[in-house]
């Protein structure tokens, strides 16, 4: 076999590629304040669009707007009725949990006598209490906290700014949903005419892998939640079946539902608490039903799902998230799945060509005599 001559020729052409993908990368990151909500709302499109068309061609709605709204409130109601399940019972679990700190600590002689200790240390300090607020130090510890304060309120003001892009973020969604045909179908437009066939190409091997993932991974979260609400039964957990289903939704996105050990350590605290168990024991409970779980789901759920689904392994899924989200924040775990597929699918189609060889290898298998 010849080896490939690197020219001048290709080697100015890469550069510009290398450049190119550079230039795009920052100008993602520089504007992805501004792009974030337009990303999650064509997300959200792509993923409501197939509701959308079933209320309008199967239940037969007039007009597109008015399907799009009653997907809407289908939506919302479903999304109310889940967290209706699962934040209710959690707030309670935790307002329960401090109750009986509180209990514990009102049993406490020291706590009772806590307000007359705080009095008497006053009057014990107060001169030096008082050298201290006059003191440099008070000085300079007040220059420190004025620029913490102010970042404070910087963030709330952030906070009102996300609102807003929420709000941003559904009028792309219905705009985009109004018009998802005419945009999946004319986007092709924005290449010239003679690249077009290599991006139609290539963005249906995007949408095909990106479905299959979709499909694979909703049923990978769904088998984990169905796993976690019965273990969490069997052991007598605290809110069994509302923690199952937050698992099981944070699963969406691999290995985020890690994250629930958290909320998990509170619970079991709380039951520590409230019957007198040791803590060690309830927790080291729900730890036990984590690795069992994760053990029959990396073993042989995932693999006989998403095996099934795409040739993508839950690691580089993994691996993909950590390097766009490095690259481009938040919106990079967005955009994270569809960037990898298509430099995939590039890859396969256009380098390893082994498209060409499964048709190669169809053709020959087709043409050998019975």
């Amino acid at each position: 076999m010849l080896e490939q001559k690197i020219t001048f020729d290709k080697f100015i052409r890469w550069t510009i590629t290398a450049l190119l993908i550079g230039g795009v990368i920052y100008f993602v990151d520089y504007l992805s304040s501004v792009l974030l909500p337009f990303f999650v709302a064509w997300l959200l499109a792509y993923l409501l669009h197939p509701i959308v068309n079933f209320v309008q061609y199967k239940l037969h709605v007039p007009t597109r707007i008015l399907s799009i709204i009653v997907t809407l409130i289908f939506v919302i109601a479903v999304v109310g009725g889940v967290l209706y399940l699962i934040f209710p019972p959690m707030i309670e679990q935790f307002d329960k949990l401090g109750q009986v700190i509180l209990r514990h600590l009102n049993g406490s002689s020291q706590f009772k006598n806590f307000p007359e200790l705080i009095q008497e240390w006053i009057h014990d300090n107060q001169q030096a209490i008082e050298n201290f607020f006059k003191s440099p130090d008070f000085t300079e510890a007040l220059k420190t906290a004025m620029p913490k304060l102010f970042s404070f309120i910087g963030q709330t003001a952030s906070i009102v700014m996300s609102i807003i892009a929420s709000g941003i973020t559904l009028l792309y969604m219905f705009f985009i949903l109004l018009d998802y045909e005419y945009l999946t179908e004319n986007w092709i437009k924005i290449f010239p005419k003679k690249n077009r066939p290599f991006w139609n190409e290539l963005m249906g091997d995007v949408k095909r892998e990106l479905n299959n993932y979709i499909r694979g991974q909703g049923l990978v979260a769904l088998t984990m939640g169905i796993l976690f609400c019965i273990g969490f039964t069997i052991i007598g957990f605290p809110m069994a079946i509302g923690l199952g289903i937050l698992i099981g939704i944070m699963d969406l996105v691999p290995y985020l539902h890690t994250l629930a050990l958290i909320p998990t350590a509170f619970l079991a605290m709380l039951k520590a608490a409230d019957t007198g168990q040791n803590f060690w024991a309830v927790f080291g409970a729900a730890v036990l039903v984590f690795c069992i779980v994760q053990i029959i789901i990396d073993l042989i759920v995932t693999p006989k799902i998403m095996g099934k689904a795409m040739s993508l392994n839950p690691a580089i899924l993994l691996l993909s998230l950590s390097i766009w989200g490095a690259l481009l924040g938040f919106i990079g775990l967005i955009i994270a799945l569809p960037l990898t597929t298509i430099i995939m699918a590039y890859w396969q189609r256009y380098v390893t060509r082994e498209h060409e060889t499964d048709v190669v290898e169809e053709t020959e298998d087709s043409s050998q005599p019975a």
